[in-house]
């Protein structure tokens, strides 16, 4: 930016003080309106785009099949086994109570599992349990034993040692939502589920219930980060960033200045992004805290400049004429360089992720603006005092910077060193996520589920649709057996808990079609006979317990279901090709769907990596640009590639040596990050540059320079950086804590390649050339000694 310029700007923002504090004002008021479209998402299908293939095959299949999405009641009495009466008749009510559920399409249970027997010619079905005040020991016992050797009940409803069972509440959701009630939906059935949860407690309190099932999981999202966000965002509003801006300017008017910049931009990022039709998710409703913290460094850089200057005798006019000046550029070049890493996130397979790196984005332009217009307005019109002496840390600065510079053969070298090292345990890496784990132990959804998978059955599932090709052609004999064959397969493999499929029905039924001989259990075989069975049992079952959830209107394809036990994406996916493999070599003449949410997620994780490294390429590519034009000079522009790279690359590498484990939230901090260690190396290249073109100096007192002048700076906002990520890391949301704690370590590992490895580099890259410069002016001078 040309200086004379920037003066004759700042000068006029000197100048209009007080319009530009209006102006700023009023600008907040109309991006605060946006509020009014303010919308929240809490569904899960929110983190895929709608040409995310997985979604497509899934919600395919919803159409096909009733829909999957549910509330489940698990239920576990403190003292003594399901089958007593008491406990029963709750089960009982419960299962009564919950068909009112908000949209509620259908409720299982063992008291109203529709059981089949044969009484002389007839079929009878009726509920499990009708009446169970009424039931004798011997019922209760007999009840039992067909409860736990039923194959659709056990290790999905009822647990092996009958300790504990489940009251599952299938709803469906509104596809589109429209209206306020329907995109309330989630919220309306976890209370009402939830309520209804606390009367079973009271009626009986002999019963511990949990609440388990997608849409627990969903009104969970919202929940967990409104958590964070009334306890995380106040304390580093109003604890670590006053604290550390005192601790640079010690002024009370810069900190007060520096809490008003920010929380315009927070304000203003959200209603511009509510304005252009974004909604909050889970990731957006964390974007305040890392606003906050970037806003945070074009503050602390402006007025430190300010309060240099009026140390040295500069009034306040000047002071801030002069900061503008020195830092307008860096400022900027700080700015776009993090908008363009966090614009990059836009290449991320996943919308929320997208959305935060949106808003961040946003918000970070607003508090450059801001920075350059309010923050210099505002110091002009608030009283300001300032000590004589700078402080002792600025001092310990210069100190550091001398030994850098005495130890540079060193610690070219040794970081070097250190810096490979790290960076071969990235292979060590492995996408890992398991979407139970996105909350911590400490959300209720969380306990409930762990609770559930340790004591009845796993929430993580998969189904696979089995096409014949032909109308009511799923009552064909060798179609029967091949789907017995497969679920035979299935219940072999460890990570299956549960089968649920229609021959286990259809052996039942033949069985009792044949006066309950146990000798008949097998499937049909005459598809004319399967097909009466099928027509006859479907006629008998009540309203809201049919087969739609297994078999397709036409009866030409079913559903099996496999409940599974709690498993990482890569075991899913591990999962997924065993039964195309399956049906590959056993049944090719079936076309199959595999598809279910855990599915969705275990997908989009290795996509979102590869869209990942894709924007940030493009990210690297621009911010690399922007700095040889900036800078101007190719050498300075390529040589701050590497202490741009090493930071994302060494955190990964140490990651991979402590954790290993990477999930969705880890796969953008790369590109998110890139734009953020960009700031150090701009502030500390620009300073050194001013001490080699305008003050003519040495590299080595250039880079004595730049430690002088920027050190302190560079490490409070780094300091307030890690901090403000760090804090993320308290998240009850995983996703949240891990892109907090990664970009945490990110940053530090930045600070350190710019102190330690940036100014060697400096040094032995231009140390010849000024010798040469030297040798050259000595011998255009022979006076010169």
């Amino acid at each position: 930016m040309n200086p004379s310029k920037t003066v004759r700007y700042a000068n006029w923002i000197v100048k209009w003080r007080w319009v530009v504090i209006a102006l700023s004002l009023l600008s907040v008021a109309v991006m605060l309106s946006g509020f009014t479209k303010l919308d929240f998402k809490s569904d899960y299908r929110i983190f895929f785009s709608k040409e995310n293939p997985e979604l497509i095959a899934f919600e395919s299949m919803q159409d096909t099949y009733s829909k999957a999405d549910n509330v489940m009641f698990v239920i576990k009495p403190k003292q003594g086994s399901v089958f007593t009466r008491e406990t029963l008749e709750s089960i009982k009510w419960l299962t009564e109570e919950a068909w009112q559920t908000p949209l509620s399409t259908r409720v299982d249970s063992i008291t109203n599992f529709q059981y089949t027997y044969a009484e002389q010619d007839d079929l009878i079905v009726e509920d499990l349990v009708p009446t169970p005040d009424s039931l004798s020991e011997e019922d209760l016992e007999r009840i039992g034993d067909i409860a736990v050797s039923e194959p659709l009940l056990v290790n999905r409803l009822i647990a092996k040692d009958k300790q504990t069972t489940a009251v599952n509440v299938t709803v469906e959701m509104p596809d589109d939502p429209q209206t306020a009630e329907e995109k309330q939906a989630v919220m309306t059935i976890a209370k009402f589920s939830r309520d209804l949860a606390q009367q079973l407690r009271e009626q009986n309190p002999n019963l511990e219930v949990r609440l388990t099932g997608m849409v627990m999981m969903n009104v969970s999202f919202p929940e967990a980060t409104i958590k964070d966000l009334s306890s995380l965002l106040p304390i580093m509003a109003f604890v670590v960033v006053p604290l550390f801006m005192w601790f640079m300017v010690r002024s009370t008017s810069g900190v007060v200045t520096s809490i008003f910049l920010n929380l315009f931009s927070i304000l203003g990022a959200w209603g511009i992004f509510f304005w252009l039709g974004g909604y909050l998710t889970g990731p957006a409703m964390s974007t305040p805290i890392v606003i906050l913290t970037m806003g945070v460094a074009d503050a602390v850089h402006i007025l430190v400049s300010f309060y240099q200057q009026m140390r040295k005798g500069d009034t306040k006019q000047q002071a801030m004429v002069e900061s503008l000046r020195i830092n307008m550029q860096p400022v900027f070049l700080t700015s776009i360089t993090t908008v363009i890493g966090f614009l990059s996130m836009n290449a991320s397979d996943v919308p929320p992720l997208q959305d935060f790196g949106n808003i961040v984005a946003i918000g970070v332009a607003l508090a450059f603006v801001y920075s350059v217009t309010f923050l210099p307005a505002l110091m002009m019109v608030l009283p300001v005092k300032v000590s004589e002496k700078e402080p002792k840390a600025y001092h310990w600065m210069d100190h550091f910077g001398d030994w850098v510079i005495n130890k540079r053969k060193v610690l070219l070298p040794v970081v070097a060193l250190i810096s490979v090292g790290a960076i071969a345990f990235i292979p060590n890496n492995q996408l890992n996520d398991e979407f139970v784990k996105y909350f911590s132990k400490e959300v209720p959804f969380r306990a409930d589920t762990d609770f559930t998978n340790e004591h009845l059955t796993g929430i993580y599932n998969v189904f696979i649709s089995v096409k014949t090709g032909e109308s009511n052609g799923v009552s064909d004999p060798s179609y029967l057996k091949t789907l017995e064959s497969f679920v035979n397969a299935a219940e072999k493999w460890p990570e299956v808990r549960h089968t649920e499929s229609i021959t286990d029905i259809m052996k039942r039924l033949n069985k009792n079609m044949h006066a309950d001989n146990e000798d008949y259990y097998r499937l049909p075989e005459e598809k004319d006979l399967a097909a009466q069975y099928l027509l006859l049992y479907e006629m008998s079952l009540p309203q809201g317990l049919d087969l739609t959830n297994q078999i397709n209107l036409d009866k030409s394809s079913v559903r099996v279901g496999l409940t599974l036990y709690n498993l990482s994406s890569n075991e899913l996916l591990v999962l997924e090709q065993k039964v195309v493999d399956w049906f590959s070599k056993n049944a090719k003449q079936y076309d199959i769907d595999v598809a279910s949410s855990n599915l969705m997620f275990a997908h989009i994780g290795e996509r979102n990596i590869k869209s990942s490294l894709g924007g940030t390429a493009i990210a690297l590519i621009l911010i690399s640009i922007i700095l040889v034009f900036a800078l101007r000079s190719l050498k300075l522009g390529a040589l701050s590639l590497i202490p741009n790279l090493l930071p994302g690359a060494i955190a990964f590498g140490l990651w991979g040596l402590l954790v290993a484990n990477v999930g969705m939230g880890l796969s953008v901090v790369v590109g998110m990050t890139l734009g953020i260690v960009v700031d150090d190396t701009v502030h500390f290249l620009s300073k050194y540059l001013r001490a080699r073109r305008e003050k003519n100096l040495s590299p080595e007192d250039a880079v004595r320079y730049a430690f002088q002048t920027v050190g302190m700076a560079l490490t409070v906002t780094t300091i307030v950086l890690v901090a403000g990520f760090y804090i993320m890391t308290l998240s009850t949301f995983t996703m949240n804590s891990e892109m907090g704690m990664m970009t945490a370590m990110t940053i530090a590992i930045a600070l350190l390649i710019d102190f330690l490895l940036l100014p060697p580099l400096l040094i032995k890259l231009e140390e010849k050339q000024h010798a040469k410069s030297v040798t050259n002016a000595q011998l255009a001078d022979p006076s010169t000694p």
